[in-house]
């Protein structure tokens, strides 16, 4: 929790209403005698309080007797500390924080008595004046004159027994703000992050775009959409799952370096690591393959931990995770690695089952070896994938868009990345043969129509029919910035780096 510091009445839930109630006569008696905080439409702001705070540092050594460096500030007021004829408070602004020393000889009788009497912890000040040292060292704010901006007519939680409880939290966002600084600290390194991101994608000739949200049609990809209508042209439509479809419509009109970072949203379960409503970017490079798509991962993951971090060596949730070093196995490696059997040495898709079975790992009756392999790296790798990890050279099974190895049709040249037991990124050398796509894409509505024969997938065949004007070789990759964020800031939940993440109603009971 943030220093919230107020030697006022502090607000519980039994009096809460009750200093609601005082806030707003406050408030009314301040309109009737024309002294009215929301009718004020501008106040210049000169500096910050950081800005005020190195200024001051900067020419404190200079500074002739009788010389003062003028600001203006505003912020929120955090604490008070009332002293018969001078006062002190801090006030909280998008820098940080700074005290304020306020008197009546410099207000005026009238001015320092509504600072007294009217304002309170909460509310939105204006401070002119100039920058000076304490006594006790502090560099602060002589206020000449103060202005009162806007009312804060709901106490602030107090600093201990405020807003602890995360659903609150997660609900009011804005309080969570204002009194936690450290959530703050948390976007402000997600934008930078997204920053970062760009300048890299940009230096590198990519081109940022923007693809539709709403689509005409529900693919056949595991993945379950959100529905709606549109109703001028009387058309079921769904919101995207992804975005790469679109995006590599460009690459076959020439558009040969391309990447979105978008909002995506899918109509499933919520969990630390789940948000029906996420940001993921995509970016797809012609004559490119996914071993190129590895190489720009891994020089990214560390220019990040670098800028945002200090540092390739990165603490989350307690693990130290070095960005520095990537391994990188296929899964077939992996899962002769930790789980002790070789793919190679299966006969047949009856042997890989029989071997799934020795392991305790179900799978279907019809099991083929590829799915067998997926199943045992979910069952016995994953978990351990702590440090950065490539797995590629995944099953043609479930990489429905991926390009097959040309040397073993069995395998697409497929990888994922894991950090810490989750899985961050997903990558191809893309599927550019139109036969070949058509045939996956129709199997893949096949089989989500067998698990849900109300579903409304279909074939994307205009997608198919872009494919036969020709898509060059092509790398593509896409991963999520939630996710990322998380690991970057050592946030424990999506939701600690989401602004407004999902939440369930609250009971009108």
């Amino acid at each position: 929790m943030a220093d919230v510091v107020n030697n006022e009445n502090v607000a519980t839930e039994e009096d809460l209403s009750e200093q609601m109630i005082i806030r707003r006569e406050k408030l009314k008696a301040m309109q009737e005698a024309g002294n009215d905080p929301y009718a004020i439409t501008k106040y210049d702001v000169t500096h910050t309080s950081k800005q005020a705070v190195k200024l001051f540092e900067e020419k404190e050594a200079t500074l002739s007797e009788g010389e003062e460096i003028p600001v203006r500030v505003a912020g929120r007021m955090m604490s008070r500390r009332i002293m018969g004829k001078a006062s002190f408070a801090h006030i909280l602004d998008e820098d940080g924080r700074i005290q304020v020393y306020v008197s009546k000889n410099d207000l005026g009788e009238e001015a320092y008595d509504a600072f007294k009497k009217s304002w309170d912890i909460g509310d939105i000040i204006g401070i002119e004046g100039f920058v000076f040292r304490t006594r006790t060292g502090e560099i602060s704010i002589h206020a000449k004159s103060a202005i009162l901006l806007s009312k804060s007519l709901h106490p602030l939680p107090e600093k201990y027994h405020g807003l602890t409880n995360l659903e609150q939290r997660y609900r009011q966002r804005y309080v969570d703000l204002i009194v936690n600084p450290e959530v703050k600290e948390t976007f402000y390194k997600r934008s930078q992050i997204l920053k970062e991101i760009r300048s890299y994608l940009d230096g590198k000739g990519f081109l940022e775009v923007d693809t539709p949200i709403l689509v005409p049609m529900e693919i056949g990809a595991s993945a379950r959409p959100f529905k709606t209508h549109h109703n001028t042209l009387d058309l079921d439509m769904t919101l995207r799952i992804e975005t790469e479809l679109y995006l590599k419509r460009l690459i076959v009109g020439g558009m040969n370096r391309v990447y979105e970072v978008g909002r995506i949203f899918r109509n499933e379960g919520m969990d630390t690591k789940h948000n029906p409503e996420f940001t993921t970017i995509e970016l797809y490079q012609a004559f490119a393959d996914y071993k190129d798509m590895m190489d720009l991962v891994e020089e990214l993951y560390k220019l990040l931990a670098e800028k945002i971090c200090g540092s390739h060596k990165i603490t989350y949730q307690g693990v130290e995770i070095d960005m520095g070093h990537w391994e990188r196995l296929t899964m077939a490696e992996s899962v002769k690695k930790y789980a002790g059997v070789d793919y190679n040495d299966w006969a047949s898709d009856e042997e890989a089952r029989e071997v799934a079975k020795k392991l305790h790992v179900e799978v279907a009756p019809d099991a083929t070896k590829g799915r067998v392999l997926i199943e045992l790296f979910d069952a016995y790798v994953e978990e351990k994938l702590i440090q950065p990890t490539f797995i590629y050279d995944y099953p043609v099974e479930n990489s429905p868009l991926a390009k097959r190895k040309p040397e073993n049709p069995a395998f697409t040249e497929r990888f994922e990345y894991f950090i810490n037991a989750t899985e961050y990124g997903n990558a191809f050398s893309e599927l550019n043969d139109p036969i070949d796509q058509k045939g996956r894409f129709e199997y893949q509505v096949a089989e989500k129509l067998k698990e849900e024969p109300d579903s409304k997938a279909e074939v994307d065949y205009d997608y198919v029919n872009a494919l036969e004007y020709g898509m060059p070789p092509t790398g593509g990759l896409g991963f999520g910035i939630d996710r990322l964020v998380m690991l970057l800031t050592d946030s424990a939940s999506i939701r600690d780096v989401l602004l407004f993440p999902t939440m369930k109603p609250l009971s009108d009971n």
